[in-house]
């Protein structure tokens, strides 16, 4: 199974594609997608948009998870980001993914074990679960692959569930 993972905003979107080989985690592709500030907030959505499709069309994912959007006390930047996380859905419906939202403290819960975990804890899991030599930058990708990881485990513990409720 291919999952992208995203951490959605409106100047940086996180992405990471990692691919579930039974217990084994791999990462294929991973990076951010870069708006210009003082850019029409129209126009960067619509970059946002078309950058994620031709992601999804080049590394083909079977899902996509991505970071629940959690009250900000900037409404501004909650809006925002909002749209973001809006274009990057309608895209991943549109290529027909299956769509998995997941909440910071449920992504922290999976990597770490602890739902307040500090960003950097996080981070040194991810390193160690993608055997990759050094954490991704900037932050929002490691973000972004964080909640794939989550949506990783997620999928083999209701594929464990399913397999003792058939029982």
């Amino acid at each position: 199974m291919r999952i992208l993972g995203i951490d959605p905003g409106i100047a940086i979107v996180g992405f990471g594609f990692i691919d579930k080989q039974g217990s084994r985690l791999v990462p294929v592709q991973y990076g951010s997608i870069q708006t210009e500030a003082h850019t029409d907030p129209a126009l960067r959505l619509k970059s946002i948009y078309e950058a994620t499709l031709q992601l999804i069309d080049k590394y083909k994912p079977d899902a996509m998870s991505i970071e629940k959007l959690f009250f900000n006390r900037n409404v501004t930047t909650a809006l925002t980001v909002g749209q973001a996380r809006g274009v990057l859905m309608l895209a991943a419906v549109q290529r027909g993914l299956e769509i998995a939202e997941y909440t910071p403290l449920q992504v922290k819960q999976a990597i770490v074990g602890y739902g307040k975990a500090e960003k950097r804890q996080v981070q040194e899991m991810v390193k160690m679960f993608l055997h990759l030599s050094a954490v991704p930058k900037p932050d929002d990708v490691a973000d972004a692959l964080a909640v794939a990881i989550c949506h990783a485990h997620s999928s083999t513990l209701h594929q464990k569930i399913n397999e003792v409720t058939k029982r």
